[in-house]
C-alpha cells in the first residue's frame, strides 16, 4: 500500500502509535489513552520498517515535540492520498467499515491525518471511530460500540499476536480535534 520507491525518500515525521510500555521522552500522550502513546518516528530501511528517535537523535531534529507532530500530520496527509482503504459492506451493500492494510510499518500513523474523517464524513458522519491493533492495520468504523463489539475479539488477537503492536485503544476522530481515546479493546 505504502510502498517505498527507489527514488523517493524516507519519511522522517512519523508520530507511531504504540503500546505504553515502549514510551520515551519524547512521546506524548493522546486525550484519555491510558495504554498508547505517539512517539517521534523516522521510516526506515529495516525489517521493522519505522525506528523511534533516541532522545539524542531527537534534540539534533531541533524542533519541539508539537512542531514535530504537526510536520508528522502535514506527512500522514500526504501518505493518506496515496493509498486506499478496503471497504467491508454488509449483505445489502451498506459499508460496515473500512480497514488500510498493508506492509509498510506507517499504516497505524494515519491515524494523525487531519484529511482521514473527510475521507469517511460521507459515509459515516462527522465522527469516526479508529482502531489500530498493530503498525500495518488502521480500521475505521462509525461511532458505534455495537457495531465494534463485534469486531473487539478479533482486533485484540491482532494486537497481543504482532510483534509490531500498535494501540489496544479506539480513538474518536472529528476534524479539527486531536484523536481521542474512547474505548479499549485489550484485556
Amino acid at each position: 500500500m505504502l510502498a517505498q520507491t527507489a527514488a523517493s525518500a524516507l519519511e522522517p515525521y512519523v508520530m507511531l502509535p504504540e503500546p505504553s510500555s515502549l514510551r520515551s521522552s519524547t512521546s506524548t500522550v493522546p486525550e484519555g489513552a491510558r495504554r498508547t502513546v505517539f512517539t517521534p518516528a523516522k521510516e526506515a530501511k529495516t525489517k521493522q520498517g519505522v525506528e523511534t528517535y533516541s532522545a539524542d537523535e531527537f534534540k539534533k531534529i531541533g524542533i519541539s515535540v508539537d512542531a514535530f507532530q504537526e510536520k508528522a500530520k502535514a506527512a500522514a496527509d500526504r501518505r493518506l492520498a496515496q493509498v486506499h482503504p478496503e471497504y467491508i459492506k454488509d449483505d445489502e451493500g451498506v459499508t460496515r467499515y473500512a480497514v488500510f492494510r498493508g506492509e509498510s510499518s506507517l499504516i497505524a500513523s494515519l491515524v494523525i491525518a487531519p484529511k482521514l474523517v473527510s475521507q469517511f464524513s460521507a459515509i459515516f458522519g462527522e465522527e469516526v471511530w479508529a482502531a489500530l491493533p498493530d503498525r500495518h492495520s488502521l480500521y475505521i468504523f462509525p461511532p458505534k460500540p455495537e457495531l465494534l463489539a463485534e469486531f473487539t475479539d478479533d482486533l485484540a488477537a491482532r494486537f497481543h499476536n504482532d510483534p509490531f503492536a500498535a494501540s489496544c485503544e479506539v480513538f474518536s476522530l472529528k476534524a479539527g480535534r486531536e484523536p481521542i481515546v474512547v474505548a479499549d479493546f485489550g484485556d
